[in-house]
C-alpha cells in the first residue's frame, strides 16, 4: 500500500510539472521566421509567433517573448477565436523588457535630403506613398499649417487660430490646396469639426466634412485652422508631402542634421484587432509591456453619432476589440497614436486594461461603445424625440452586444485630443458595469471621463485624479455625463407629464446605479463634476472638487453626499419636479447657483444638512427660494492642511455635526510606481476666506410689449446652450394680452435677435426695439433649438 501511494504521488507530481511548464516562443528583430522560435533561434515577426502560438491554443499555456527593438507591422495583427487561450491555458504576448519592444504601424524611410529654400529641405519618397504623419527621431511633426502652432497656448483652440484661416484673400495664394484640411470649433465650443479640402473654384475654397459633431450648428467664426497647405510651410517642425511629385518637404529645428535623423511615417489605423462574436469569442489573451506607435489619424471618419450626445465616433483604435472575453492589455504605452488608443466595441466581457500609459492621442484614450441595436427606442440627434406614449417600456438592453464588466485600472492618461476636440480620457457609451479605478487623467481637450448616456449603468469611478480638462472647449466637466435616454424630451414638461404617471420611466435604460467616489477633480473651464441633460441614478460621495463644483441638470435620483467643493459649491440646473435627488452632508463654500429654477423643489427631493463656509445671508437668500437647507450649518470647516491639498477636517470641526466624515486625501490617481513618478497632480487653489460675501450684480431688466426681459448671467448661458458672445435676453412675466403671447412666445424663451439685429443683452435689445413697429422677426432659443417667430406690434 505504501509503495502504491508513493507511485501515485510521484505520478501526480510529474503531471503537475508538465502542466505548469508553459510553451515559450521567442521573437527578435534579428530573428528569422524560418527558425524554430526557441530562445536561441527566435522568430522575426508577430505573425509568425501568432501562427506558432495558435498550434497550442487551449491545449497548453503559451508565453511569446518579444526582444527589445522595433517591430514594423506590415499589416494589422488579427486575433480570432482560433487564437484563444483558456482559463487554464492562457496565451500571453509579452515584451521581455517592459517598454523596450515597440509595435509600429509605420515604416522607416531612408531619405536623401537636399536644401530647398528658407531652411526647408526636400527629399524624394517611394512612389504611391500616402503620408498621414511624419515622425522625426520618434517625435510627431506638424503638417504645414496656418496659423502656426504655439505650444504655450494650451487652452487656446488648436494652439493657434485665425478667423481668416481660409479667407478668399489667403486662398488666392494657394496654388493647389486639394488634400488640405480645415479644423474649426463648434460655435458653442462643444467640440469641433473637420473638413477635407477638395479644391477651389472661382477663388473660393471647396471642401467636404463637418460630420464629426452631433450638434450640427456650423463652424465657429473665429476658432479655425488649416493644415497640409504647401504655401503655409514656414515654421520649424512643419512638413508637406506632394504625393503627385513624390516629394517630402520639411523644415527642421535649428541644429538638426536631417540626413542623420530617423524618419518614420504612419500606415496602419489599427495595429491589433480582436475579431470574435458573442457565440464564438476571442478569449484569454494578454498583451503586456509593449510600446505602441504610429497609428494613423481617423478624424475624417469620425461620423457615427452616439445616442443624442454631442459626440460622433469612429469605431476603431490602435487596439480594437470586438467579441472578446477575458482579454488583458497590461503595462503598455500608447505613444502619439493618431486616433483612439483602445476601442472596446460591442460584445466584450471582462476586459482588463491595467498599468498602461496612454498619451498624446489624436482622439480618445479608452473607449467602451456598444451596439445601438441593443438599445430600445434609440435616437441619435439632439433634436429627435420619442413619442413617450409609444416607447418600449421593457427595462434594459435588447441584446448582449455591448461591453460589460470591464476595468481600467492603475493607468496614466494625458494629452488627449491632439487632433479631435470631442475626446475623453475614458469614454463610455451603451455599456454596463465599467470600472475606472486609480487612474490619473489630465491635459484633455474635452472631458477626462465621459458617460454618454444612461445605457445601462453600473459604472464605478473611484480613486481617480482628473484635472486640466475642457482645455479648448466649453460647457463641460472633468467628469461629464448625459442621460438623453428613452424618457428624455427636449421639452422638459412633456417628459414631466409622463414621469408623473410612471416614476420608473427615467430608469428604463440606466437600470444599474452609477457611482463616483473617492476621487479628486478640477476643471477650470466648466464644472468639476457635470451631470448634464437627463443624467440619472448616480451616487456621488467622498469627492474633492478643487475649482468649479458639482452640477446636476435635469435628471432623477442623484444622491450626493460627503463631498467638498473648494471655493465653489452646488450648481442645480433646470430640475424636474419630484426628482428624488438628495444632496446632504457636503461642504460647500458658496451659495447654490441655480439656473432656470425659481420655485421650491421639495417634493421627493432633499437638499439639506450641508455645511457652508460662506456668507449665511447670501446662501439662504437662494436656498429659501428653493425650499432647501433649512437645517444646514455655517462656519469654518477647519481643514487640516489645505495649502498641501489635505482637506480633511479637524476633530473639533463643526462640519462633523451635520454628518460629514473624513475620507483619504492621499489615494487619488495612478499607483504604479513608474507611472506615479511621472504623473502630474493638480494645482491646489488658494483657499478663500470663510464667510466671504460674493459680489453679485443685479441683472438689469426692461419691460416691453407686456413682458419683462433680462440679461443672461452665470450658469444661464449653459442652461440655454449658448455662448457669451451670442447672449440674448430672457422673457419672463408675460401677460396673456401681450402680442408676444399671441404670437406663441413663452416665458423662458431667449431672444437673440430682432429683424436680424443681435440683441446680446438688455442694452442692445432696448436700442433695437425702441422704435420697432409693424411686423418683426424674432430669433428665439427654446429648448436649445433656434426658432424664427413673427410678431406684429
Amino acid at each position: 500500500m505504501s509503495k502504491y501511494l508513493k507511485f501515485v504521488i510521484c505520478y501526480l507530481f510529474v503531471c503537475q510539472l508538465s502542466e505548469v511548464k508553459a510553451q515559450e516562443i521567442f521573437v527578435s528583430p534579428n530573428g528569422s521566421d524560418k527558425q524554430t522560435g526557441d530562445k536561441e533561434h527566435p522568430l522575426a515577426t508577430f505573425k509568425a509567433a501568432q501562427t506558432k502560438a495558435r498550434a497550442y491554443a487551449a491545449k497548453k499555456a503559451v508565453t511569446v517573448y518579444f526582444a527589445d527593438g522595433i517591430y514594423y507591422l506590415p499589416e494589422t495583427v488579427v486575433f480570432t477565436a482560433d487564437d484563444s487561450g483558456s482559463e487554464k491555458y492562457p496565451i500571453v504576448y509579452k515584451a521581455q523588457n517592459e517598454g523596450a519592444a515597440v509595435l509600429s504601424g509605420g515604416t522607416e524611410l531612408n531619405l536623401k535630403w537636399d536644401l530647398y529654400r528658407d531652411g526647408i529641405f526636400k527629399a524624394k519618397t517611394p512612389k504611391g506613398l500616402v503620408i498621414d504623419q511624419v515622425f522625426i527621431n520618434g517625435k510627431n511633426q506638424r503638417m504645414a499649417r496656418y496659423p502656426n502652432y504655439d505650444a504655450s497656448k494650451t487652452a487656446e483652440p488648436y494652439q493657434g487660430y485665425a478667423a481668416d484661416a481660409f479667407s478668399n484673400e489667403r486662398v488666392s495664394h494657394w496654388e493647389n490646396p486639394e488634400g488640405g484640411y480645415i479644423h474649426a470649433m463648434h460655435p458653442s465650443r462643444w467640440g469641433g469639426y473637420h473638413y477635407r479640402i477638395t479644391g477651389k473654384e472661382g477663388g473660393e475654397l471647396q471642401y467636404e466634412g463637418g460630420w464629426q459633431n452631433n450638434r450640427q450648428m456650423g463652424m465657429h467664426k473665429e476658432y479655425r485652422m488649416v493644415e497640409n497647405i504647401f504655401e503655409e510651410l514656414d515654421a520649424e517642425g512643419e512638413w508637406y508631402h506632394n504625393a503627385k511629385t513624390n516629394t517630402l518637404y520639411y523644415k527642421p529645428k535649428s541644429g538638426l542634421d536631417v540626413n542623420k535623423a530617423k524618419v518614420e511615417v504612419v500606415r496602419l489605423r489599427h495595429l491589433i484587432e480582436f475579431n470574435g462574436t458573442e457565440k464564438n469569442p476571442v478569449k484569454n489573451i494578454s498583451l503586456q509591456g509593449f510600446v505602441v506607435r504610429h497609428a494613423s489619424r481617423t478624424f475624417m471618419d469620425t461620423k457615427e453619432p452616439l445616442l443624442r450626445s454631442d459626440w460622433a465616433m469612429y469605431r476603431g483604435g490602435a487596439f480594437f476589440l470586438t467579441g472578446t472575453e477575458n482579454i488583458k492589455i497590461l503595462d503598455t504605452e500608447f505613444d502619439q497614436v493618431g486616433g483612439n488608443a483602445i476601442f472596446v466595441n460591442n460584445y466584450n466581457r471582462n476586459t482588463l486594461i491595467k498599468g498602461c500609459h496612454i498619451h498624446d492621442t489624436g482622439a480618445s484614450g479608452v473607449c467602451f461603445v456598444g451596439d445601438p441595436n441593443a438599445v430600445r427606442n434609440p435616437l441619435f440627434e439632439y433634436q429627435q424625440t420619442n413619442d413617450l406614449s409609444k416607447i418600449d417600456r421593457t427595462p434594459g438592453p435588447k441584446t448582449n452586444n455591448y461591453p460589460a464588466d470591464a476595468v481600467v485600472e492603475d493607468c496614466l492618461i494625458h494629452g488627449i485630443g491632439r487632433v479631435e476636440r470631442q475626446p475623453a480620457g475614458v469614454q463610455i457609451s451603451m455599456s454596463q458595469s465599467i470600472t475606472v479605478r486609480d487612474v490619473s487623467i489630465y491635459d484633455c481637450a474635452r472631458a477626462g471621463i465621459n458617460i454618454s448616456e444612461g445605457t445601462w449603468g453600473g459604472h464605478i469611478i473611484e480613486r481617480c485624479d482628473v484635472f486640466d480638462t475642457v482645455l479648448e472647449t466649453h460647457d463641460h466637466g472633468s467628469f461629464n455625463s448625459w442621460g438623453r435616454d428613452r424618457f428624455w424630451h427636449k421639452d422638459r414638461q412633456i417628459s414631466q407629464e409622463f414621469i408623473d404617471k410612471d416614476p420608473n420611466l427615467p430608469f428604463l435604460d440606466v437600470v444599474k446605479k452609477n457611482i463616483i467616489r473617492n476621487s479628486r477633480w478640477r476643471c477650470d473651464h466648466g464644472w468639476d463634476i457635470d451631470l448634464d441633460d437627463g443624467s440619472s441614478n448616480y451616487d456621488i460621495y467622498n469627492n474633492l472638487m478643487l475649482n468649479h463644483g458639482l452640477k446636476l441638470r435635469e435628471g432623477f435620483r442623484r444622491h450626493a453626499w460627503n463631498n467638498i467643493t473648494v471655493n465653489n459649491g452646488f450648481h442645480p440646473h433646470v430640475w424636474y419636479n419630484g426628482s428624488k435627488d438628495q444632496v446632504y452632508s457636503n461642504i460647500f463654500m458658496t451659495a447654490h447657483k441655480p439656473a432656470r429654477m425659481k420655485e421650491p423643489y421639495t417634493t421627493e427631493t432633499s437638499v439639506d444638512r450641508n455645511f457652508f463656509a460662506a456668507d449665511k445671508a447670501q446662501v439662504m437668500k437662494v436656498s429659501n427660494t428653493l425650499g432647501w437647507d433649512q437645517n444646514s450649518a455655517f462656519g469654518d470647516p477647519m481643514f487640516v492642511n489645505p495649502e498641501k491639498g489635505d482637506f480633511r477636517v479637524k476633530e473639533n470641526s463643526p462640519a462633523l455635526k451635520i454628518g460629514f466624515k473624513n475620507f483619504p486625501m492621499d489615494q487619488f490617481g495612478v499607483k504604479k510606481p513608474s507611472l506615479k513618478a511621472i504623473a502630474r497632480t493638480p494645482e491646489i487653489p488658494v483657499l478663500k476666506a470663510f464667510g466671504t460675501k460674493t459680489e453679485t450684480e443685479a441683472s438689469p431688466k426692461v419691460k416691453w410689449q407686456g413682458a419683462t426681459f433680462s440679461n443672461l448671467s452665470g450658469e444661464e448661458f449653459s442652461a440655454f446652450g449658448v455662448s457669451k458672445n451670442e447672449g440674448g435676453v430672457v422673457l419672463s412675466d408675460l401677460l396673456n394680452t401681450s402680442p408676444l403671447a399671441k404670437a406663441g412666445l413663452l416665458e423662458g424663451d431667449l431672444i437673440q435677435a430682432v429683424n436680424g439685429i443681435q440683441t446680446a443683452d438688455v442694452n442692445q435689445f432696448t436700442q433695437v426695439t425702441a422704435n420697432a413697429k409693424g411686423k418683426l422677426n424674432l430669433k428665439v432659443v427654446r429648448n436649445q433649438q433656434v426658432l424664427h417667430m413673427n410678431i406684429k406690434i
